[in-house]
């Protein structure tokens, strides 16, 4: 189940250890476009697990570096499931969602970027944590 970020911080408390999946970018070299992204693919059959996948790269916007992880956290869990898979064929724009052999698979992503200052290091961070 996804909760929001504000519903999810109710129930963190200081100093406890928790599971998540991160990604981070940084660097200082001045006008360098970072993206961290982490991506989620959902089957509609909520008896069926989805995959959460993390990618993080220079040069690609927050839109490119999001789809590219939802791109990739629907491939890897074509891939568990021993299905061949292909976003192209699969990725249906009108809906929005991915058919994977026939099952339906919503993908989501968080996704942060920024362009680096003319001085330091800049880092970016995208993160599904998880609460038990």
């Amino acid at each position: 189940k996804m909760i929001s970020k504000m519903q999810g911080l109710k129930e963190l408390i200081a100093g406890g250890i928790t599971f998540c999946v991160m990604s981070r970018c940084c660097s200082n070299e001045p006008k360098r476009l970072l993206a961290a992204s982490v991506g989620c693919a959902i089957p509609a059959d909520q008896r069926s697990y989805g995959y959460i996948s993390e990618h993080h790269a220079f040069g690609q916007t927050e839109k490119h570096a999001g789809d590219y992880a939802e791109d990739m956290a629907a491939a890897m869990l074509a891939s568990t499931l021993g299905i061949d898979f292909n976003v192209d064929e699969s990725w249906d724009e009108k809906k929005e969602i991915f058919k994977i052999s026939g099952k339906i698979v919503r993908t989501r992503n968080v996704t942060q970027s920024t362009i680096v200052k003319n001085s330091g290091y800049t880092t970016v961070i995208a993160a599904a944590v998880f609460i038990f």
